[in-house]
């Protein structure tokens, strides 16, 4: 351990007369440092993260306002329920007349009062909403993290110079800047390229080959567009690397990307046709 310290000792010594000029040359010593085994690659990552967050905009992370999932407040809990369920999503913008015109944030831990029965024949979305926070698309996110952590709030509606509003962002978006995607639901086990969620629903790793995609559901995917993953069929049906939340329709399947980054499709929530049973769900012997 004393020969452990005394590098480290030796290399902030070394740091302190060398003194970058420039974040470029100080991400050369910490990249140094990391291959003198002094400072792990998860560390780099998120000492290499920590220094481009100060350079980003709000508007190169946030999610954009076609993919935002809001609610309506003149909805009644029943159409409310389903679109909470189905997204997977933790806090709802909340619309008044279109989606300029946010009036609030609704939280689904929420609603669970709402199984209780005489709590939803008297639901009133006003009684749970929350105060909503606007950003402009050009605020600096570490700026964007102090406000949050400052304000505890964890989700921050994104308008335009002309106050529309052009997107949302939340302090798990920022975050992972740092420290990378951070697991969630989504996560697929390495060893399990498919994964059966529900009734229709399943989670489909952006790396599985289309070929086994259509060994599991039965379809017949094209492979003759120059791609092999399921990640790079929906990239040729866009034509650009998709961002978090955003769908596409393909042979009658439905794609949603549940995780991405600005290099890679991590992870897609599929929904097969309705008359298409995977074989790996038929019974031995049974027909589609």
């Amino acid at each position: 351990m004393a020969k452990d310290l005394n590098a480290t000792g030796r290399w902030l010594k070394r740091i302190t007369q060398r003194e970058p000029q420039d974040r470029a040359e100080l991400l050369t010593v910490l990249r140094e440092a990391a291959g003198r085994g002094l400072v792990d690659s998860e560390a780099l990552t998120m000492l290499e993260g920590v220094l481009e967050v100060s350079d980003l905009q709000v508007r190169d992370i946030m999610v954009p306002r076609a993919q935002m999932v809001c609610v309506r407040r003149d909805d009644p809990a029943s159409t409310l329920l389903p679109v909470v369920v189905e997204s997977g999503h933790s806090r709802f913008p909340v619309m008044d007349s279109d989606r300029d015109d946010i009036v609030g944030i609704l939280l689904a831990k929420d609603l669970l009062r709402l199984c209780i029965s005489d709590v939803r024949e008297r639901f009133d979305i006003r009684e749970y909403m929350r105060p909503s926070v606007f950003v402009p698309e050009s605020k600096r996110l570490n700026v964007l993290l102090k406000d949050f952590r400052r304000n505890r709030n964890h989700m921050a509606i994104v308008v335009d110079e002309y106050g529309g509003v052009s997107g949302l962002v939340t302090i798990e978006d920022v975050i992972e800047q740092i420290v990378g995607e951070i697991d969630d639901e989504f996560d697929v086990e390495d060893d399990q390229n498919i994964r059966k969620e529900g009734d229709r629903q399943y989670t489909v790793r952006g790396v599985t080959r289309i070929d086994e995609f259509n060994e599991y559901f039965g379809s017949k995917l094209s492979e003759e567009e120059g791609f092999d993953t399921v990640a790079g069929l929906l990239m040729k049906q866009l034509g650009r690397l998709p961002r978090k939340g955003e769908s596409a329709s393909i042979d009658g399947f439905e794609f949603r990307v549940a995780r991405a980054d600005r290099r890679r499709i991590d992870a897609l929530r599929v929904v097969p046709p309705r008359d298409l049973v995977p074989l790996s769900e038929r019974p031995a012997g049974g027909e589609s």
